[in-house]
């Protein structure tokens, strides 16, 4: 994987997307579809979907905070209810699972929320025996993104695809073995926040990612690009 000069910053997610659709459209070819991290994966899949004439949906995913100080990740859970513990980083800080019990639940809470919200009574996408592209609006530390890596793998996908406008340098050194492909636009030294990376990168409600979900359902596989979201 060698990311290629691009122009800093991005526009917007939507932006990021077309962009990274060029890099992608290699690896869509086995009865392609984009599986989008929400929220802010949603618009950049969108693109993508677009572009690669693919369906597009959810894999919902929650982050497990450390107690006390959520944003630190130490792990997440995945709408087929598996686990994926970062248990390197629990070592270090002397955690064990069994304290993270609580965490754990609140967020499968959440995580039955959102994807109510989002996929209501739909049935999950079918993944095996195709090329499925996992989309983000970029990645930090990777957490997440190998947790739904891992749960895409269980079934059986022809080709599994990572793609991702911006990531950190431990984020693909990290993420590289889970994915038959990595794509990132840009994976930059100095790398702090994905939010960073993006000119407009406004925070999503859940009713823009089921209004964007539902389009390209109803638009279908064959759509043409459009303008930014």
């Amino acid at each position: 994987m060698n990311p290629l000069p691009v122009s800093l910053p991005f526009t917007d997610r939507a932006e990021a997307g077309r962009r990274l659709a060029e890099r992608v459209r290699a690896f869509a070819v086995a009865d392609p579809i984009v599986v989008a991290l929400p929220r802010g994966g949603v618009p950049v899949g969108a693109e993508l979907a677009r572009s690669l004439r693919a369906p597009l949906d959810v894999i919902v995913v929650r982050k497990i905070g450390l107690p006390g100080h959520p944003e630190l990740g130490v792990g997440a859970i995945t709408e087929d209810g598996h686990v994926c513990f970062d248990d390197s980083t629990l070592a270090r800080l002397r955690i064990s699972r069994e304290h993270l019990s609580a965490v754990v639940e609140a967020e499968r809470l959440e995580l039955a929320r959102r994807l109510e919200v989002y996929r209501g009574a739909r049935s999950a996408p079918r993944l095996s025996g195709r090329d499925v592209i996992v989309v983000d609006d970029g990645v930090a530390t990777g957490g997440t993104a190998r947790a739904v890596l891992r749960m895409v793998r269980r079934h059986r996908p022809a080709r599994l695809v990572l793609a991702v406008p911006v990531a950190s340098e431990a984020a693909v050194e990290a993420l590289r073995p889970e994915a038959d492909h990595l794509v990132a636009l840009t994976v930059p030294e100095n790398f702090h926040a994905v939010g960073e990376w993006y000119r407009d990168f406004e925070q999503l409600s859940d009713d823009r990612v089921t209004a964007v979900l539902a389009e390209l359902r109803g638009a279908g596989a064959v759509v043409r690009p459009r303008r930014p979201l």
